[in-house]
């Protein structure tokens, strides 16, 4: 593999634009590249070499970072084929998602007042089955359908389900 400017992080490890990926053949592929523009390959080197190295070290780091996250992999390839996620602004979800989030809102606040630990456990679980799930939908969306749009409401959602799985997590830990 080449290292070029205008490589994406799919090309920079010499991968398929997919959102499914190997993600052994992913490490693998960081391995080498991080080996090629470590810094400490470049010590003896020109202050410009060095810096130069240090760019490629990082923008490999955060490639790597991105592509081993599923969020983060279906967010880069919506915004990379130019659909603006609009995660501020844009809160437009299906009627059924919404009611589903306002049944996991109760059952959390409900969980949090009684402190039932069996109840944050069983929406925990809840909320991984439908995370499991949004992955499975945008390896359709976007690797068979290459519907960005639909991915990216999908996305979105699947940003409402990190952030409500996060509060379950505090809630557990601070009833621990």
């Amino acid at each position: 593999m080449t290292l070029t400017a205008d490589n994406d992080h799919f090309g920079l490890f010499g991968l398929p634009r997919r959102y499914e990926i190997d993600l052994a053949a992913l490490e693998k592929a960081w391995l080498a590249v991080s080996s090629q523009v470590h810094p400490d390959r470049y010590a003896t080197a020109t202050p410009a070499a060095k810096r130069v190295a240090m760019q490629w070290a990082a923008r490999a780091n955060e490639a790597y970072r991105v592509l081993r996250n599923p969020l983060a992999r279906a967010r880069y390839l919506c915004e990379s084929q130019g659909v603006d996620l609009q995660v501020e602004t844009n809160t437009a979800m299906s009627p059924a998602f919404l009611m589903q989030q306002l049944e996991w809102r109760e059952q959390l606040d409900d969980a949090r007042q009684g402190k039932d630990a069996a109840a944050l456990e069983a929406l925990a679980q809840e909320l991984a089955q439908a995370r499991d799930a949004a992955q499975v939908r945008l390896t359709v969306l976007l690797d068979q359908q290459n519907d960005v749009a639909a991915a990216a409401k999908a996305v979105r959602e699947w940003m409402f389900l990190e952030k409500l799985e996060q509060e379950v997590e505090s809630v557990r830990h601070d009833s621990a």
